[in-house]
C-alpha cells in the first residue's frame, strides 16, 4: 500500500471526544484507494456546573486537542491537516483583544427556559421558521443569545466576535477567526434561502450583528498552527481545515450512499438525527408543521432532518443505575432488554420532560403512568421501552419526511456510535418495515477526514468521497421481521405520543 495523505480528525460529542488519524492508501495492484482510520486518543467531555449555570470546560478540551496533536507525531504519523467537528449551537465570545469572555454555556443550561415561547409570541412561528428553517429547540443559539441579552450580560456587551465551538477551538490553535457554514445554520440566525445572516432579526432582538463573521464552506483551509502552539508541542505547522464542523453534517458526508438517488439516513448517538440530503432548504409551512430542520451540509447541500432525543435517555438511565450500584455495561443492559416483554410500554422520546439530566428513570415511569400504560420497573423493561420507542419514533419521522419530499425511500442508512447497539438496529428495521444498512461507526470523524481530503485535492467532490467510504468500511444489513406486530405497536405508540 502506498500512502497518499494523512489527516487528523477531532470529533467532539456531548459526552466524549476522540482524535483519529486518517490515512489515504493506494493499492497499486488494484488501483483501489482506501481510507484507514486509527483512534489515537479519547477523552471525556464533562460539563461543569457553577452558580446555577452549566458550562463547557473549553480550555480542558483545548488541552486534549493539543495532547493529541503531539501524540500523533510522537507515534510516527505526520498529518498534513487537521479538522474539528463538534455538536451544534454553542459558542464562545471574544473581546476586542481576542480574549475569551468566560466559559461557554452548555446547551442544556437552564438560562433558555421559556425563551422559545417568548420569541414565538413576539415574532410568530411562521416568520421564525421561514427565515431560520429550524425546529424550535430551547438550545438554539438565538435563544441563548437572547437570554444573555435579557439578563444584561456584561459578556455580551463586551463581545466583538462570536465563534461557534469548533471555530473557537480552531482559533485557539491557529489564531484565525472563521465561521463555518454548517455550524452557522444551527444558530436560527442564518437565513438558508438567502444564504446570509438575519441582520434585521438580530437588530430587533438587540443582538449585535458585529459578532458574526461571513461563513466559509467545508473543505476550506483556515490557516496553520501558530508558532506558539508549534513550539509548545514540538510539531511542525500543519494546516487546519474547516470541515463540516457540525458533527451531524460530517456524519452525513460519510453515509456510503450511491449518489444516484435520494437516501434517508439516521445519525445515531446521544442525539438521533433522521433526514435526507437536498439541493436546497425546504422551509414550507408543511415542513414547519411537521417540525423539521434545514441544516447546511457539505458542498452546498442541505439536510432536511428531525432532531430526536436519542440514546441520551438510555445514557442517563445507565448513569442512575451505576449510582445505585448496578454497574452494567451497555451490552449487558441490551441483553436484559432482549429478554424483556416486547411492546409493554412506550414513551415519546422528544417530550420535553426527557431533555434535562437527572431523574430520567422516574420520568420514564411517570410518563407511562400518566398515559395509563404498564410502568416499567426492571433494567430490561426500561431499556426495552426506550429502544422500541426510539424505533417507532424513527418510523414516524421517516413517514413524515416522505410526505415532505414526495419520495419513497428503499431503506435507512444508520451511521454513528449508536449502531453498535444491534438490538436498536434490528428494532428499527422492524419498525420501518424496510432494510437498515449500518456503518460506518465513526461517521463524524470519517466525514471530517473526507473534507480534509477535499481540501488537499485528494477527493474531487462529495460523491467521490462517499465512494471511498463504501470501499473502505463494511456495511451490515438488518432485514425487517414481524411486520403485523409492529403495525399494532405503532398504533399504540401514536396513542400515547404527546408531541409531533
Amino acid at each position: 500500500m502506498t500512502k497518499l495523505a494523512t489527516v487528523l480528525a477531532f470529533d467532539l460529542g456531548a459526552s466524549s471526544g476522540r482524535a483519529l488519524i486518517g490515512e489515504l492508501l493506494l493499492d497499486k495492484a488494484s488501483g483501489q484507494r482506501l481510507l484507514k482510520v486509527t483512534e489515537i486518543h479519547r477523552f471525556p467531555n464533562q460539563p461543569v456546573s457553577v452558580h446555577g449555570h452549566l458550562h463547557w470546560d473549553i480550555l480542558r478540551l483545548l488541552q486534549e486537542l493539543k495532547f493529541a496533536i503531539r501524540k500523533a507525531f510522537q507515534e510516527g504519523y505526520a498529518p498534513q491537516t487537521l479538522g474539528i467537528d463538534t455538536w451544534g449551537v454553542d459558542f464562545g465570545l471574544l473581546d476586542e483583544n481576542g480574549e475569551l469572555l468566560g466559559n461557554p454555556y452548555h446547551y442544556r443550561d437552564s438560562q433558555t427556559d421559556g425563551i422559545v415561547e417568548e420569541l414565538l409570541e413576539r415574532f410568530g412561528k411562521d416568520r421564525l421558521y421561514e427565515q431560520g428553517g429550524l425546529q424550535f429547540m430551547p438550545f438554539n443559539t438565538i435563544n441563548q443569545l437572547y437570554a444573555m441579552k435579557k439578563a444584561a450580560s456584561p459578556k455580551l456587551a463586551a463581545a466583538r466576535t462570536l465563534l461557534l465551538t469548533p471555530d473557537l477551538l480552531a482559533y485557539f490553535l491557529t489564531g484565525v477567526k472563521v465561521c463555518e457554514f454548517t455550524m452557522a445554520t444551527t444558530t436560527q440566525l442564518y437565513k438558508p434561502k438567502e444564504q446570509q445572516w438575519n441582520l434585521e432579526l438580530m437588530d430587533e432582538l438587540g443582538i449585535p450583528n458585529r459578532l458574526f463573521l461571513d461563513p466559509i464552506h467545508p473543505g476550506t483551509k483556515i490557516g496553520q498552527l501558530t508558532a506558539e502552539v508549534c513550539a509548545e508541542l514540538d510539531v511542525p505547522a500543519i494546516t487546519a481545515v474547516a470541515v463540516g464542523t457540525h458533527d451531524t453534517e460530517s456524519a452525513v458526508a460519510a453515509v456510503p450512499a450511491d449518489g444516484e438517488s435520494g437516501f434517508a439516513y439516521l445519525v445515531c448517538g446521544t442525539w438521533s438525527l433522521i433526514g435526507t440530503e437536498l439541493a436546497g432548504p425546504n422551509v414550507s409551512r408543511e415542513a414547519q408543521d411537521l417540525d423539521f430542520s434545514n441544516e447546511g451540509g457539505a458542498q452546498g447541500t442541505y439536510q432536511l432532518l428531525k432532531n430526536i432525543m436519542g440514546l441520551w435517555i438510555l445514557q442517563e438511565c445507565k448513569r442512575e443505575w451505576e449510582e445505585q450500584g448496578n454497574d452494567w455495561s451497555f451490552a449487558e443492559i441490551v441483553t436484559q432488554a432482549e429478554a424483556a416483554e416486547p411492546f409493554r410500554s412506550f414513551i415519546h422520546p422528544d417530550d420535553p420532560m426527557f431533555f434535562a439530566p437527572s431523574g430520567m428513570i422516574g420520568r420514564i415511569q411517570a410518563y407511562c403512568e400518566q398515559t395509563s400504560q404498564k410502568v416499567p420497573q426492571s433494567i430490561g423493561e426500561i431499556t426495552r421501552c426506550i429502544l422500541e420507542s426510539l424505533a417507532l419514533r424513527y418510523r414516524q419521522a421517516l413517514a413524515q419526511m416522505e410526505v415532505l419530499t414526495k419520495q419513497q425511500f428503499d431503506g435507512l442508512h444508520m451511521v454513528g456510535g449508536g449502531i453498535q447497539n444491534r438490538l436498536l438496529c434490528r428494532l428499527t428495521a422492524n419498525a420501518i418495515a424496510r432494510p437498515v444498512w449500518t456503518g460506518p461507526v465513526e461517521a463524524s470523524a470519517i466525514g471530517n477526514m473526507l473534507m480534509q481530503l477535499v481540501a488537499l485535492g485528494e477527493c474531487g467532490n462529495l460523491q467521490e468521497a462517499r465512494k471511498l467510504v463504501a470501499a473502505s468500511f463494511m456495511v451490515e444489513e438488518f432485514a425487517p421481521e414481524q411486520q403485523n406486530e409492529w403495525d399494532h405497536a405503532f398504533e399504540a405508540y401514536e396513542r400515547v405520543a404527546r408531541v409531533k
